[in-house]
Formats: structure tokens, C-alpha cells, sequence
């Protein structure tokens, strides 16, 4: 077993798990958001104004954009897709052989399968959908966010937030995570390669 085939399994594979159980405890557990709302009206107090555990229909991207819109939920169907394959090419091309960028390839597998299951299943599960034809409810899918913390200073940056950072959850951990270990894994190579020109 390679190094990457074992990422997959104890790394992608669980962190895949927990981000489909904590979400679909969330779709259980807390009502669905008013027809034409994003998020429910009931929600749990994890830490006191710290942690809230939420539920929100995301149909966009980060910070909710596109949320809303009739075009979201296509184009975003697409959009994980469209990425698989350019993680494809790039690891056809040997741009991800240093072992950090391995590991945040894994992460960012689980990221990525993690919110289209989510979009290719929840629009089936909404109740008030449940006698429209299949394409209303697979374009009415969502992904599950439920992660809501407050950060310090962040209601003087955004006002209107009063210090909520937007909802999130796992999978959204785990690209988030990813982007910062490829970010740094490329500033790593990039000065080992200046190193080598210095000693060449």
C-alpha cells in the first residue's frame, strides 16, 4: 500500500465519515429552514456565545455566494467535478509529490466528496419537496453548514455579523486546511529550489 493509498484510507475515508454523520445528525435533530430560508430557527448552544451548532442550506460557495440564486445549485454541481479532474492532471504531472501536498490532496478529496454528497442528496430530503419531479429537488440541494463560532473583533469588521464567523462544517475544514498546507508546502519548495541555485 502506498503512502497516498493510506491518506485515503485513515485520513480521507474517516474525516468523509464525520462530516456525513455530523451533518446528517444536524438534518435530524434540527427543522428545516422556512420555505425560501436559509437557516432553521432552532439551534444548540455548544459553548456559550463561543459554539453554536446551527443548521444552514448553503446552495453557494464560502460566505454563502450564490446562495439563493437559481444558478448555484447547477453551476456548483459541476464545480467539485470540474476539480476532481484538475487534481487528475496535476498529479499526472508530479505537481503533488512532496508529502505535504499529499496529505493535503487527501484532505481536499474529502472536502470536495464530502459537500457534493451533500448537494447530490439533501434536495431529496427536504419535506416540502418531496412531490416535485427530480430535477427541482436535485437543483434544491444544499450543503449541510452547522459549524457557527464567534471570533474576537470580527463584528468590527463585519457589523452585521456580530461576530459570527459564517457557518461551516467538516468538509469546509478540510479544503480550508488543504489550501494552507499546499499554500506553504509551494513556499517550502520554492525556497529549497533558491537554496540549490545559490549552492549549484
Amino acid at each position: 500500500m502506498t503512502f497516498f493509498q493510506k491518506l485515503l484510507l485513515f485520513l480521507t475515508v474517516p474525516l468523509y465519515v464525520l462530516d456525513q454523520i455530523t451533518k446528517f445528525w444536524t438534518v435530524l435533530n434540527l427543522p428545516d429552514p422556512p420555505p425560501g430560508g436559509h437557516s432553521s430557527y432552532k439551534w444548540f448552544s455548544v459553548i456559550e456565545d463561543v459554539f453554536h451548532w446551527v443548521r444552514v442550506h448553503n446552495q453557494g460557495v464560502a460566505f454563502g455566494f450564490g446562495n439563493g440564486s437559481a444558478w448555484a445549485p447547477i453551476v456548483f454541481l459541476f464545480v467539485p467535478l470540474i476539480a476532481l479532474t484538475m487534481i487528475r492532471i496535476f498529479w499526472k504531472k508530479g505537481v503533488f509529490d512532496h508529502p505535504a501536498s499529499k496529505v493535503a490532496v487527501a484532505l481536499l478529496i474529502c472536502g470536495i466528496f464530502g459537500n457534493l454528497t451533500d448537494r447530490l442528496v439533501q434536495g431529496f430530503l427536504l419535506e416540502h419537496y418531496k412531490d416535485a419531479s427530480f430535477w427541482t429537488r436535485l437543483s434544491e440541494g444544499y450543503v449541510v453548514d452547522f459549524i457557527s463560532v464567534k471570533l474576537p473583533l470580527y463584528d468590527k469588521i463585519v457589523p452585521s455579523s456580530g461576530g459570527w464567523w459564517p457557518s461551516f462544517n467538516v468538509a469546509d475544514s478540510c479544503i480550508f486546511i488543504a489550501a494552507f498546507t499546499l499554500f506553504f508546502a509551494g513556499m517550502r519548495d520554492e525556497a529549497n529550489k533558491k537554496k540549490l541555485e545559490k549552492q549549484g
